[in-house]
C-alpha cells in the first residue's frame, strides 16, 4: 500500500512531506520487488498535454504522466535555450543626461524586443560591430528636452513643462541595415519594443541621448536578457480529500482555511450545510487547515506526483505556445545528439 501511495501521491503534513523524491528512471520504487524494465515508446504515448488557458502572452497548460526531471528539463529549456533577439552592442556618441552611460546601456539591453528570431542568424563574432542584414538588427535613438513654449507659467508638472522630458521605450526607431533588410521585413511587422511605455530615462532642458543599437540572436543560457519567458514555472496538482463529512460551523471554518474557490459550502437536501472540494487546483498548499485542531484530522492534502500545471508568460515577439512547441524542438535536438554520441562510440 505505501509503494502504490509514493507511486502517485507526495503527502503533505503539518512540518513534513512524504515521498518528495523521484526516482532514477520511471517505473522503479523502493521497496518493489523487481525492477520494471523502461520502456520509451510506451512512456511516451502515455504522455498527455492539455491546455486549459491561453492568452495573448500568458499560457497556463497541464502535462500529465511524466516525470519531474523531463518536467524541469521543459522549463529549463523555455528559460535559456529558446533563442530571441536582444540588444547587444550600444553605440553612444552623446549623452547628457543624468544615467550613466553603462547603465543607459544596460537598460536599453534589457527592453524586449518584437523581432521573431527566425529572421535572423546567429552572429558568429559578437565582437565585431559592423552591422549585416543576416544577423543584426539596427535601432536609433535621436531624443533632446527642451522647454514647451505652450507650457503655463505657473504648470509644475514636468511632462507638460518640457518637451521629451521622459525617454521611453517607443522612442526607439528602426533603421534597416540595408535594401535587402528592408524588404525582408515588408511582409511581417517592422522591428519594434514589445511594450512601447517603458521609461528609459528621464532629462531636463539641454540634456540629449544620441546612440545607435545593435540587436543580435541569442538565448538565456549565455545572457538574461535572451531569455524568451518572463516566467516559466510548474508545480504539481493538488489534491484535496474529505476524511469525514464536515458540516455547519466547521464546514464554514474550513472554507475559510483555503484560497477562494477550492471549498464550497453547500446545502443538501435535509437543510445541512455540507463542505466540498470545489477546485483542488486552485490551492496554494499553504496547509494552514492543517493547524486547525479540530479540522486537521478532516482534510488529506496530497498532490499527483506525475500531473504539472504549467505557467508561461511570453516577454518575446513569439506566442507562449510557440515558445513551449519551440523548447520541445530544441528538447528533442538534444535527444537526437545524445543517440548520436551513443552510437558513435
Amino acid at each position: 500500500m505505501v509503494v502504490d501511495e509514493m507511486k502517485s501521491k507526495v503527502k503533505l503534513n503539518k512540518h513534513t512531506v512524504d515521498f518528495p523524491t523521484s526516482t532514477d528512471f520511471p517505473g522503479n520504487y523502493p521497496g518493489e520487488s523487481r525492477r520494471a524494465r523502461f520502456c520509451a515508446k510506451s512512456y511516451s504515448k502515455n504522455i498527455q498535454f492539455a491546455i486549459v488557458n491561453e492568452e495573448d502572452r500568458m499560457l497556463e497548460f497541464d502535462v500529465l504522466r511524466i516525470d519531474a526531471a523531463l518536467a524541469n528539463a521543459l522549463r529549463r529549456v523555455l528559460i535559456a535555450e529558446v533563442p530571441t533577439v536582444a540588444i547587444e552592442k550600444v553605440h553612444m556618441y552623446n549623452n547628457t543626461s543624468i544615467v550613466q552611460d553603462e547603465i543607459l546601456a544596460h537598460r536599453l539591453g534589457l527592453l524586449p524586443l518584437d523581432v521573431d528570431p527566425s529572421a535572423l542568424v546567429d552572429r558568429g563574432d559578437k565582437s565585431d560591430t559592423r552591422p549585416a542584414s543576416k544577423d543584426t538588427i539596427v535601432f536609433e535613438l535621436q531624443i533632446k528636452c527642451r522647454r514647451n513654449p505652450s507650457a503655463k507659467k505657473d504648470e509644475t508638472d514636468p511632462k507638460k513643462m518640457y518637451l521629451n522630458s521622459c525617454v521611453y521605450s517607443s522612442d526607439l526607431k528602426w533603421v534597416p541595415v540595408d535594401d535587402e533588410q528592408k524588404a525582408a521585413f515588408a511582409t511581417r511587422p517592422p522591428p519594434a519594443v514589445i511594450f512601447p511605455d517603458i521609461l528609459v530615462a528621464k532629462m531636463r532642458p539641454g540634456h540629449e541621448i544620441d546612440l545607435k543599437c545593435l540587436c543580435f540572436r541569442g538565448i538565456g543560457r549565455d545572457h538574461a536578457k535572451f531569455s524568451p519567458v518572463a516566467t516559466a514555472t510548474y508545480r504539481l496538482m493538488p489534491e484535496i480529500t474529505l476524511t469525514r463529512e464536515v458540516t455547519g460551523k466547521q464546514a464554514k471554518r474550513l472554507k475559510g482555511l483555503f484560497p477562494p474557490g477550492v471549498i464550497s459550502v453547500e446545502k443538501g437536501e435535509d437543510g445541512v450545510r455540507r463542505a466540498a472540494v470545489a477546485d483542488a487546483r486552485l490551492d496554494t498548499c499553504s496547509r494552514q487547515v492543517l493547524e486547525d485542531e479540530e479540522l486537521s484530522s478532516a482534510v488529506e492534502l496530497t498532490r499527483v506526483r506525475d500531473h504539472f500545471l504549467f505557467t508561461v508568460e511570453s516577454a518575446s515577439a513569439l506566442k507562449p505556445h510557440q515558445l513551449v512547441l519551440s523548447a520541445l524542438q530544441v528538447l528533442e535536438m538534444k535527444c537526437d545528439e545524445i543517440l548520436q554520441f551513443m552510437d558513435s562510440n
